[in-house]
């Protein structure tokens, strides 16, 4: 809530006397005074009410919640009755969003960093001050230096607002979001170019013969309706195939477990698809119809016989030939499941074709259990920042390369541009609810990037590792202070009756303490920047009542409606408009494979072992790292390490160990050991997002490794500059 004008006078005067504090500090006082009221029992209902509209954001599944109120304050989350995608069900992140809400550690009032990047010390600001800095700092160096001199790292729906006003109307090229460069960027590129269609996780796996999972890890992810479309299948009486080098929680549910050699993947799927077509097991009829070069990729694969995959991905031949002849004999039905965070080795363009083309070989296109596209709400209006004048080419385009690039332009790009100047200055940064510290590999490229800026800005719900390096800190609204997103979508299991459901966001609770929403931080910069004419809406609110507005609908109507409104829907089933490009002549014409290609990566060294990570099932990665509540469930992320190895190596299970790296680089903290059969030799497993380096996470500071600190040797994938993520090797260092 904004401070009155007294206040504020005050503020502005006690900033000079308290020049910095710590963010543990920077709290408010409690009135003065006691005041008796009647005992009402913990967990109890009574005066309580139930507020409608929440859409959960503590991951990006955003399931849709009802919340319970008493006095003012939220005291429980549960998933909204009327919804026909999570239902009643939440996860245990979803429960925990009560703790991220009243975290005593959460920002409360801008800042200003009157020590050094990474070592900060925090001065409590004004409103007004930290605005008119961020306005008049981004100004002068888009004066100086063009608009393409400013950087945006920006992550979810909060920041999509403010992406738009950097992107359109600034004209800045250089935005890059880490669910597209670190983590699904290149399954949506290679799919777009393949079948002409971004699959997200569209496989109906609900009413499938068969799943097919490559590294995806169902049960640790607990995206609620996936998950529950992945469960009916197997109580359907589904196969389940995951292909995995550990053993997941789905792989402790398969029927048959493919323990693959790391980086190999892509091998094994070609051999799959040469086996289908050699034996002429494959969906004839479809290709016939919907393919496109399967004559040019048949002759491309004929080498990757049996024999040789299992060479090669270190599996037996005999199980190879098991799992084709398994998706052969049941499909079409059969669910071959892009994944999600897909950004791997290097090669992961290739793979992600080879998972869409071995679609096509099997006709799972618009058919039960297969890839489908569900069919949700049409006729939300739209609005955005307009267009500015002129804009600059990118460095992607700058450089002829990564032709296949999801939309920003892609890290690294960014990074070396900031750090060589060539071809131009980069000299701002907007960090926008990323913490690229965690998400981007190469901590140390990051914080040099950063530390040549002329100014850095960030706007955040808690002080992340990438907050130690901001010049401006601005304190964000959470997903349940705020409206900015309306969730589409349709019953979870697509064969029942067909329904689609709008589910606008709306806050459970007034904002707390001077916390602001992306709309009127925007805003304000754009009024400070010079483009105040071109603000689109005014509050968020009125973007939400614009969109709504096109299928005759407004806030107040849907809040009448328990906060979704459902309607009939369409049946997904029967043809897609699509045609599988099992070779892709646009992809040869730009200097790429143009069929699905094997590139192999590095192998293990002696004395090291692949490091590979993954989800914890109650962390968001390191969003939920200061939630007392997961953190009392999980509160570190315990290396697994092969049993056989640690019998070599003289460790037990529980065991304190660091880590470190080919480069030399060590873990700054300590984890545990997990010893198991359940991983292979070569590699070792954590939990991502663990090991925060900003004291005041008061709760995740310094609990486990930060995996992130250990990925100092960089693998971009060709076509689409993004990065692979899982070529680092590690050895284990008992402590004590």
């Amino acid at each position: 809530m904004a401070m009155n004008l007294t206040r504020r006078t005050f503020l502005k005067a006690a900033s000079i006397a308290a020049a910095s504090v710590p963010l543990s500090k920077v709290t408010a006082k409690a009135e003065s005074g006691v005041v008796k009221t009647p005992l009402v029992a913990p967990g109890s209902f009574k005066n309580t009410q139930t507020a409608v509209g929440g859409v959960c954001e503590m991951c990006f599944w955003r399931c849709q919640l009802v919340g319970k109120i008493r006095d003012g304050r939220l005291v429980k989350l549960e998933g909204n009755p009327k919804s026909i995608d999570n239902g009643v069900s939440i996860c245990a992140r979803g429960n925990a969003g009560v703790k991220l809400l009243y975290d005593p550690d959460r920002l409360k009032y801008p800042l200003k960093n009157v020590g050094k990047r990474g070592a900060p010390k925090w001065q409590r600001i004004t409103w007004e001050e930290a605005l008119d800095t961020c306005g008049s700092k981004l100004k002068a160096i888009a004066d100086q230096y063009g608009t393409k001199g400013i950087s945006m790292f920006p992550h979810g729906s909060t920041a999509t607002y403010p992406m738009g006003f950097f992107e359109n109307t600034v004209g800045t090229h250089n935005i890059s979001e880490a669910s597209f460069f670190q983590c699904r960027g290149i399954r949506d590129t290679a799919y777009l170019a393949t079948v002409e269609q971004a699959p997200n996780e569209n496989v109906d796996m609900a009413n499938a013969k068969v799943i097919f999972l490559v590294g995806c890890h169902f049960g640790e992810n607990i995206h609620v309706s996936h998950v529950k479309q992945y469960l009916k299948g197997l109580e359907n009486g589904a196969k389940l195939v995951v292909v995995d080098p550990r053993y997941s929680a789905s792989a402790a549910k398969s029927h048959i477990w493919v323990q693959i050699r790391p980086g190999t993947d892509t091998a094994f799927l070609l051999a799959i698809m040469n086996y289908l077509i050699q034996n002429k097991k494959y969906n004839a009829d479809f290709v016939e119809d919907y393919g496109e070069g399967l004559g040019k990729m048949a002759e491309g694969i004929k080498q990757w016989t049996l024999e040789k995959a299992a060479q090669e991905c270190d599996v037996p031949a005999a199980q190879i030939k098991e799992v084709a002849e398994l998706l052969a004999a049941n499909m079409p039905n059969v669910s071959v499941h892009p994944g999600r965070h897909v950004s791997w080795y290097g090669n992961d363009f290739q793979r992600e074709r080879a998972l869409a083309c071995l679609t096509g070989l099997l006709g799972a296109f618009g058919v039960k259990g297969g890839f489908v596209q569900p069919v949700g709400p049409k006729g939300l209006a739209k609005y955005s920042w307009p267009k500015g004048e002129g804009h600059d080419k990118s460095l992607r385009e700058m450089a002829n390369l990564y032709h296949f690039s999801p939309p920003g332009t892609p890290t690294d790009l960014i990074r070396d541009t900031a750090i060589t100047g060539k071809p131009y200055p980069i000299k701002g940064c907007v960090i926008w609810g990323q913490n690229p510290i965690q998400t981007i590999p190469n901590q140390e490229k990051t914080i040099k990037m950063l530390e040549q800026m002329d100014f850095v800005m960030c706007v955040d719900v808690m002080p992340t590792d990438i907050t130690m390096y901001a010049d401006i800190l601005l304190p964000d609204c959470s997903y349940l202070e705020r409206y900015d997103l309306i969730k589409t979508g349709t019953q979870w299991d697509l064969s029942e009756e067909p329904r689609q459901y709008i589910a606008p966001r709306m806050p459970l609770v007034a904002p707390g303490f001077e916390r602001k929403d992306s709309v009127y931080i925007t805003n304000e910069l754009a009024k400070r920047m010079g483009y105040g004419e071109k603000i689109p809406i005014q509050t968020q609110e009125d973007g939400i009542n614009k969109m709504l507005a096109g299928v005759q609908l407004s806030i107040d109507k849907i809040k009448a409606e328990d906060g979704i409104h459902v309607q009939p829907g369409k049946k997904p089933y029967g043809d897609m408009e699509l045609t599988v490009h099992f070779y892709s002549k646009e992809m040869e014409d730009h200097g790429y494979p143009g069929i699905p290609t094997y590139i192999p990566v590095e192998r293990t060294p002696e004395g090291y072992f692949r490091l590979l990570y993954g989800r914890s099932p109650v962390h968001t990665f390191n969003r939920s790292q200061n939630n007392v509540w997961l953190m009392a469930e999980n509160s570190i992320n315990p290396v697994w390490l092969n049993d056989k190895q640690a019998a070599k190596l003289g460790l037990k299970d529980g065991d304190t160990v660091s880590l470190v790296n080919q480069d030399g680089v060590k873990s700054r903290t300590t984890t545990t050991v997990k010893v198991t059969p359940g991983i292979r030799q070569d590699c070792v497993y954590m939990y991502h997002g663990f090991g925060s380096m900003n004291p005041e996470l008061t709760v995740g500071y310094n609990k486990g490794v930060d995996d992130q600190s250990l990925i100092t040797k960089l693998a971009v994938d060709p076509e689409t500059g993004a990065h692979g993520m899982r070529n680092n090797f590690v050895k284990l260092v008992k402590v004590g």
